[in-house]
């Protein structure tokens, strides 16, 4: 299945946890494992705390510390290459269990779409497994 999320800036984390719940509360699997897997170059999935909004700013800024914009070979066809080298180091795809239909994610952890170059709309694949 698949799930459609829309960004809104051109760097953002976007928290789709209760999007994945819901998507799970509606199978018949009760237990077993859940892939989701974004088909883009310039966002990523991650798993981080949601609760303190200054997580989600510091990381954007650790990675633009880290991969700084305009000193690419690649910008000179799109100007987004800092976005592909950040996708990389982060994860295209997450594996989560889950029993009685409910995620095993810790108690601060969310799941969480990060934006590199939008605003745009990001594919996110679902698969579920029975364990």
């Amino acid at each position: 299945m698949q799930l459609t999320i829309k960004t809104t800036k051109k760097q953002e984390l976007i928290d789709i946890t209760n999007k994945i719940e819901d998507i799970l509360k509606k199978q018949e699997i009760k237990n077993g494992i859940i892939n989701i897997y974004i088909q883009h170059t310039t966002a990523s999935l991650i798993i981080n705390e949601n609760n303190d909004p200054n997580i989600c700013t510091d990381l954007l800024n650790s990675l633009s510390s880290i991969v700084p914009s305009g000193k690419w070979l690649h910008d000179k066809i799109d100007d987004n290459a800092s976005a592909h080298i950040k996708s990389s180091i982060l994860n295209s795809s997450l594996t989560i269990p889950f029993e009685n239909k409910k995620l095993l994610l810790g108690q601060w952890q969310s799941i969480m779409v990060v934006e590199l170059d939008g605003p745009r709309n990001r594919n996110i694949i679902i698969t579920i497994i029975k364990s």
